[in-house]
């Protein structure tokens, strides 16, 4: 082989070794900021702290409009929080940007057909990743204080990035749809990557995808009691 072409190998191999490290570097930091900020805030569903909002945070709707098991095992947390008086409104957050997929229309009815009253919740249609979600609940709807509900592979980056957006938040998880082995294996397989892509988000101070104006529902919802 041509020393020139030796050469080139040794430094093509040695740009992708050095990609490799720096980007297990930065999957490390970003596990390092999310464990590190939700240290703490993240309660079993007993244990936590009142506090006035449950924000619930979208999982997939499927085409007749019935809640996955994932996103229904979140809806279920936030109802028996609000029976048990741990919080006084839910705020659904998720994606609404097709007209014929709408996950907090689907999560109101969900919550409804178990007797929560409609007032106490409040509908977020622009909720479309757990930034946004967060971002738009304290920027948007105002709101200072929450819970935020969703499976245990994603508590720590959803209470990470609420609390790094101005929220006082705490979390609670669920495990109970691990039955589900393939999806929830898939799940934390992605949450991998997704605690890169969350930490890059706060690092920007992107705006939401969608900001819109304020919304007074959640006051309201609180105000219903």
């Amino acid at each position: 082989m041509p020393i020139f072409k030796r050469r080139r190998l040794r430094r093509l191999a040695v740009a992708t070794a050095l990609s490799v490290v720096a980007g297990c570097l930065v999957s490390a930091g970003a596990e390092l900021w999310t464990w590190n900020t939700s240290r703490g805030h993240v309660y079993a569903e007993a244990d936590v702290p009142a506090a006035p909002v449950a924000l619930v945070l979208g999982a997939e709707v499927y085409a007749d409009g019935s809640p996955s098991p994932f996103l229904a095992a979140r809806l279920d947390i936030a109802r028996r929080l609000l029976e048990a008086g741990k919080v006084r409104a839910i705020l659904v957050s998720g994606d609404n940007r097709y007209w014929d997929y709408n996950e907090p229309g689907s999560m109101m009815v969900y919550l409804a057909a178990r007797g929560v009253p409609a007032q106490q919740v409040a509908l977020d249609y622009a909720g479309f990743d757990t930034y946004d979600s967060c971002a738009r609940a304290k920027r948007i709807f105002g709101v200072d204080q929450a819970i935020v509900v969703t499976q245990t592979y994603h508590i720590d980056r959803a209470v990470a990035l609420c609390r790094t957006l101005g929220i006082d938040a705490t979390g609670v998880g669920d495990e109970s749809v691990k039955i589900y082995e393939e999806p929830w294996r898939n799940s934390v397989v992605r949450e991998r990557g997704a605690v890169v892509k969350a930490l890059a988000d706060t690092v920007s101070h992107r705006d939401p995808v969608f900001l819109g104006r304020q919304e007074t529902t959640v006051q309201e919802a609180l105000a219903a009691n």
